[in-house]
């Protein structure tokens, strides 16, 4: 009998094509009777090593109105409603998503790393304060994930938790990743929301 597959899903939480693919991820594995391996990383250590025309081209991007960018605004909606989530672009994006990353390491420790992430999808990207930066926004999201805020805030301050995401964020680096959300199954990588069907395939194949 063929091994299980894993799905190894490397994601950061600022990232709306992340949060569809989280969100999708979830229902297709448990169809398919697939484990998910879910690695936190900072997406912007990824950009700063191996992607960094990104910058230039995202402040272009979104400093003027274009046809581009409104489809780019349409496209995401359409998603979202496909999804059953609400997606608003958030003010001051991108806001640093370190400690909210690490406080996803926190959480697979407690085993509720994705009511977690959720939590932080969620409050970042759901028109409200999306400052997840904020220690008192992230103690909310905590506290609505089931997890001690005061204890999750202070894994965001050990070296450990600190290590665990640099070490997270150089694997992805190595392997050939260069965004979020990166999916493998084994070492066949898939970047990208519009790839789940792919990846659906792939899994189907080795199921």
């Amino acid at each position: 009998m063929a091994a299980r597959p894993t799905l190894e899903f490397f994601y950061d939480c600022s990232s709306p094509w992340t949060y569809l693919a989280f969100t999708r991820a979830i229902p297709m594995c448990e169809e398919l009777g697939v484990d998910i391996d879910w690695r936190p990383i900072i997406v912007g250590g990824v950009f700063n090593a191996v992607n960094q025309d990104l910058y230039e081209y995202r402040a272009g991007f979104l400093a003027k109105d274009s046809p581009k960018l409104r489809y780019f605004l349409k496209d995401m909606e359409d998603w979202a409603r496909l999804c059953e989530i609400t997606l608003a672009w958030p003010e001051g994006h991108p806001v640093n998503a370190v400690k909210a990353m690490r406080g996803a390491l926190y959480a697979h420790d407690q085993g509720l790393l994705v009511p977690y992430s959720l939590e932080v999808f969620r409050q970042y990207w759901g028109g409200g304060n999306s400052n997840i930066a904020d220690e008192a926004v992230l103690r909310q999201i905590a506290d609505r994930a089931g997890l001690d805020g005061d204890a999750l805030l202070s894994a965001t301050a050990d070296q450990v938790y600190k290590d665990r995401l640099r070490a997270n964020t150089d694997e992805v680096i190595a392997r050939g990743g260069f965004g979020s959300p990166t999916m493998f199954i084994g070492d066949d990588m898939y970047f990208g929301n519009d790839r789940m069907e792919l990846v659906r395939f792939a899994l189907q194949r080795l199921s």
